[in-house]
């Protein structure tokens, strides 16, 4: 298939997109939450601030954060297509949105602490490939930045401390307590991803995966749905706010996927996306024209 041979530029276009432009559903629930928070407090001013960043990123097609993030990416492809190909045209278009300055040079050699320079390494982009039987491409990416990455969370239940057992209020009660441990330090007001089973794997895989639904859309599993609306309602409530200056709008949506497990495993897995909640996709097809996606 000729027409998948040369994606580079639809790929780096796929990184700007994400880097410098949030999505007007993310947009709108901060506006949402910034009407809601008491005028020129810390909270007030705080969202202000991010709002004022998110518009100066977009006009000048500037990063809006200094930390990029890892490139999480699914990519949907025909039979036949070349995943390797695919792989290499990503981290191509990776080097190339670095120098571009879409992206920082934020990939690190754990082993020597040196920089590599061209903003992919072992594992970044990290890219998920999955078959399908449409005759086009789909891509859908998240920048996943370290500070939000450092307050995700896996909680095996069991759990005494918050007294979670293994059901929907073992759950509830370990996604709170993720929220409350971060106290802020994932750049508040968040997005979160969870999966409910799963291993230590796949559960943080569904976790980021969640992180792609829209902020409105209503959950398929009418329980999980349920679970979904309380859980933004009582995170909001913890008073964390914006950044951690405290308020009412700590959460902005949370999303809940779920996974069968082994009868010995009950993992509960937090991702946390911070405000900045980049993402964007694209539509590919066979004759190499892209349409982009919300």
């Amino acid at each position: 298939m000729p027409a998948y041979d040369s994606l580079v530029e639809i790929f780096v276009e796929l990184i700007r997109r994400a880097s410098t432009e949030l999505p007007a559903d993310v947009i709108k629930a901060l506006e949402e939450g910034k009407e809601k928070e008491t005028e020129s407090g810390l909270a007030d001013k705080a969202l202000g601030t991010i709002l004022n960043n998110i518009e100066m990123a977009r006009s000048t097609s500037a990063p809006i954060c200094q930390d990029t993030g890892t490139p999480v990416v699914w990519i949907h492809h025909p039979v036949g297509v070349s995943t390797r190909a695919l792989a290499a045209q990503f981290e191509t278009a990776v080097n190339e949105a670095t120098q571009r300055r879409f992206l920082r040079p934020n990939a690190v050699d754990t082993l020597t602490g040196r920089n590599t320079g061209t903003g992919a390494g072992r594992g970044i982009p990290f890219i998920h490939f999955e078959e399908w039987d449409e005759e086009r491409i789909k891509v859908r990416m998240i920048l996943k930045g370290g500070g939000s990455e450092n307050v995700g969370a896996q909680y095996r239940l069991p759990e005494a401390r918050i007294k979670a057992g293994r059901d929907l209020e073992g759950v509830r009660r370990a996604v709170l307590d993720a929220v409350f441990e971060a106290q802020g330090k994932g750049c508040a007001p968040g997005v979160l991803g969870v999966c409910i089973g799963g291993d230590r794997v796949s559960a943080f895989e569904m976790s980021k995966r969640q992180i792609l639904r829209p902020l409105v859309d209503t959950n398929p599993i009418p329980e999980l749905a349920e679970l979904e609306e309380r859980l933004l309602k009582e995170g909001n409530e913890l008073g964390v706010g914006p950044m951690g200056f405290g308020g009412e709008t700590t959460l902005l949506a949370v999303k809940i996927g779920i996974l069968d497990r082994l009868p010995a495993c009950y993992f509960v897995t937090v991702t946390y996306m911070c405000w900045a909640d980049r993402k964007a996709a694209v539509s590919i097809d066979e004759a190499g024209e892209a349409t982009w996606l919300s």
